[in-house]
């Protein structure tokens, strides 16, 4: 869930900003709404994320499971990815109210921050990676399956 969190948040607000543009001007834009579709976006990307993620898992023998399991908990790319959006969507969900108080409601200052902050993150471990600074691999062990 949290993966579809992260791209909807990255991916809102330029698509936003590029829809309201386009169709209405610049005279229709608002940061109040560009918070609320970002937040609003990100909701739907982890519901979006989390069914597909259940349908997903319901459907899948046991070893398979905990073979991805293993996976995902050795995956330090994934890992770096979830540490970065984190550390962007609490910086953002203060530092947003701070800045732009009077601009929009409570809400969607703290919670638009919020996915502002994880979208940057994400594109911030992508940039990372692309100029050459990868997270280490890390190989999982091993576990035999007792029968």
């Amino acid at each position: 869930m949290t993966a579809g969190y992260q791209i909807a948040s990255a991916l809102a607000p330029p698509v936003y900003t590029a829809f309201v543009l386009a169709r209405r001007g610049r005279a229709s834009f608002s940061v109040n709404r560009l918070l609320r579709a970002t937040w609003i976006a990100g909701l739907g990307g982890a519901a979006a994320s989390g069914a597909v993620s259940y349908a997903w898992y319901s459907k899948c023998s046991d070893d398979s499971l905990r073979l991805r399991r293993l996976k995902v908990a050795y995956d330090t790319d994934r890992v770096r990815a979830e540490d970065h959006a984190t550390i962007g969507a609490i910086l953002m969900s203060v530092l947003t109210p701070a800045l732009l108080w009077k601009q929009a409601s409570t809400v969607n200052l703290v919670l638009g921050g919020a996915g502002l902050g994880t979208g940057m993150g994400l594109l911030t471990h992508h940039v990372r990676t692309l100029t050459g600074d990868p997270p280490p691999k890390i190989e999982a062990p091993i576990i035999p399956v007792v029968e």
